[in-house]
């Protein structure tokens, strides 16, 4: 019985993070926020689709889009930047994925820039009104890249704008 116990005892904390990552998914990009929730965009191990996610440790509370197909990669939009020559140029990375759901428009970032060696990562959502509403990410919580998107195949730069 003691025996029993121990192992629901360390499978129930897996159990609330496969939420965040089935078997047959990899993680593109994810960090924990600054008040403790979880972001993560994950992919089909085989390109199938691309799915973000966001809410406690424990639970999921936001998942776009529903569909897991390759539809999915279709509602993704994808942009980056990077400016080399360190500090004398003013060097900057920045990777944005946007997507919309609802009345909203969410906008991932992840950002590097040279001068004070300066890394930055979150959501930017947007509602109709374009009232904004940011969301910081613990960068040391970062996990992946939005730039490696494009080695997937599926997605393609296009010109969003970049913000941050």
């Amino acid at each position: 019985m003691k025996k029993l116990f121990i192992i629901l005892y360390l499978l129930v904390p897996l159990t609330f993070w496969a939420q965040y990552l089935l078997p047959n998914e990899e993680i593109i990009y994810s960090f924990e926020t600054k008040n403790g929730k979880k972001m993560s965009l994950v992919k089909d191990k085989t390109n199938k689709y691309i799915q973000y996610r966001f809410g406690t440790k424990n639970k999921v509370e936001m998942e776009f889009p529903s569909e897991k197909n390759k539809e999915s990669w279709k509602k993704f939009h994808y942009n980056s930047y990077w400016r080399g020559g360190g500090i004398q140029n003013a060097g900057m990375e920045v990777d944005n994925l946007s997507f919309k759901n609802h009345e909203f428009e969410y906008l991932l970032f992840r950002t590097y820039h040279a001068e004070g060696k300066v890394y930055t990562a979150g959501i930017i959502i947007t509602d109709n009104k374009k009232k904004e509403t940011r969301i910081n990410g613990n960068y040391k919580t970062v996990k992946g890249c939005i730039c490696n998107l494009e080695d997937t195949g599926m997605i393609q730069k296009e010109d969003i704008g970049l913000s941050f």
